[in-house]
């Protein structure tokens, strides 16, 4: 089922979310609607605060882009392939690599772009679907992608990335989101008034 996607303003955006058990009601529907979400909304990867669920949850699938690239933009990903992965409690033991600079989108800010600086590579502590305790360092657009949806689950945003001054100048945009006053191509959960 595709579930709408939590728009910009919404408290569950900004919460530090919590860990689960095994036991988690309804995990694999839950992974299931997370993936066909972010499928439906040409995303990259999906946080479950996305989907107003504040747990450490998100999944995300580089794959997609790896394969449809040419050669050019595949160099993003540092000699690494696409992957695939769901990431249950997730945290990060490294942050390391030459920072670099790339144009980033979320879904729950539709039409919303802006140039972001990351660590180019991460270690990060997680459980997959079936709870099996991994531990994994990623790189290049990989890396990019984890660390903006582990921002999710620490109730954090890409925009907080960027400078207060182009915040300001972005208001108006922002606002507009929050009222539902944009076009996103998928449903959407706007902020309660």
């Amino acid at each position: 089922m595709i579930l709408p996607i939590v728009a910009y303003g919404h408290p569950v955006l900004r919460q530090l979310c919590t860990d689960i058990t095994p036991d988690y009601p309804e995990l694999k529907k839950l992974l299931d609607d997370m993936w066909e979400t972010m499928y439906n909304a040409h995303g990259m990867g999906l946080a479950a605060p996305q989907v107003n669920r504040p747990i450490r949850l998100f999944v995300f699938d580089t794959e997609q882009v790896y394969n449809n690239s040419d050669e050019e933009e595949r160099k993003q990903f540092e000699g690494e392939t696409g992957r695939k992965a769901i990431f249950i409690n997730a945290h990060i033991t490294e942050l390391n690599g030459t920072p670099w600079s790339c144009d980033e989108g979320c879904l729950s800010l539709p039409g919303f772009r802006e140039e972001v600086s990351r660590e180019s590579t991460v270690t990060i502590q997680y459980c997959d679907e079936n709870f099996v305790q991994k531990i994994e360092t990623f790189k290049g657009l990989n890396a990019r992608v984890i660390l903006h949806e582990y921002d999710h689950i620490d109730g954090k945003l890409f925009i907080d990335r960027i400078s207060l001054i182009r915040k300001k100048l972005l208001k108006k945009k922002l606002d507009d989101i929050t009222a539902g006053r944009v076009k996103s191509g998928y449903k959407m959960m706007l902020p309660k008034k």
